[in-house]
């Protein structure tokens, strides 16, 4: 797992996160033990293709969202008042998938934001898009653990893993059927994920570019298009964060990015399926790609 050494530059609550994970890993692992996963996988259904649905809908010139389901954050807090004791998963994903999500991203940490692996499987019950394991994954175990509770993908954080961590997390979610969105924000972790993905044994990815700074916790758009030249395939890429209008959607198409990752700007609004039914609409390539 990752160390002291390994990932020495960790801001302050990314740290403490990453901490509180090893932890909370140790502790799942006596609860459940491997080989107790890798039982209920044997009798799981076959992981849905997260990464084909999400380039499907990039491909037709259309933008494909990975709409978020978020109950808090640590810099937030508590997105809205009534999700302390009124959150319904499944309700916010079958409100995104009529909205035409491409795609679910489920937050699973429950100290910090409120999350659990048990919605995973609630929301692949209600509806057919795939879901991604959102979380802070630092050891194979959780890995085996999202395809245990019906993940089709899982986010892999480049600031968390060193280069061998990121490659076996990376090589094992394809080994288990799993897609991957492997995320940085910080330019010079974007070759480490190239490296990590190129020659690797599953094409089954996405490339993800953060544009929250995970120091200040603000956003800014720009950091996806001041980046996006650093992607050999911009068809692969995801912006993330910051995204809050239809002329955001036509800005990044202007770069080339076609495939977005939304979250808590959707579920500050009182219907979040209707905040992405309004964000896509009119969603229609209109400008030529910069290139």
């Amino acid at each position: 797992m990752p160390n002291e050494s390994s990932i020495p530059d960790l801001p302050a609550t990314l740290r403490e996160i990453v901490e509180h994970k090893r932890v909370e890993v140790d502790a799942a692992k006596a609860a459940v033990p491997l080989s107790e996963l890798a039982g209920i996988i044997r009798d799981t259904d076959p992981a849905r293709d997260f990464v084909g649905a999400i380039t499907a809908r990039a491909a037709t010139g259309a933008t494909a969202v990975i709409a978020e389901i978020k109950r808090r954050s640590p810099s937030a807090g508590l997105i809205r008042p009534e999700y302390a004791d009124g959150f319904d998963p499944v309700f916010i994903a079958q409100g995104y998938s009529k909205a035409s999500a491409s795609a679910i991203s489920c937050l699973t940490d429950e100290k910090f934001f409120g999350g659990s692996l048990a919605f995973l499987q609630m929301i692949k019950d209600a509806v057919i898009l795939p879901v991604l394991r959102k979380d802070f994954i630092i050891d194979p175990y959780q890995i085996h653990e999202a395809r245990a509770h019906g993940a089709d993908a899982v986010l892999l954080i480049a600031e968390c893993l060193n280069d061998d961590q990121l490659a076996e997390l990376f090589n094992l979610a394809g080994e288990l059927g799993l897609g991957a969105l492997v995320e940085t924000h910080e330019p010079e972790n974007i070759d480490r994920v190239l490296k990590a993905v190129e020659g690797t044994k599953t094409d089954r990815y996405l490339i993800g570019i953060n544009n929250r700074n995970l120091r200040t916790m603000t956003t800014d758009l720009a950091h996806t298009t001041d980046l996006v030249e650093k992607i050999p395939d911009r068809s692969l890429l995801v912006s993330e964060s910051g995204i809050r209008t239809n002329a955001d959607l036509n800005r990044l198409r202007r770069h080339g990015v076609g495939i977005v990752l939304v979250g808590e700007h959707l579920m500050r609004q009182e219907s979040p399926g209707s905040a992405l039914a309004e964000l896509l609409k009119g969603d229609a390539i209109s400008d030529q790609a910069e290139h």
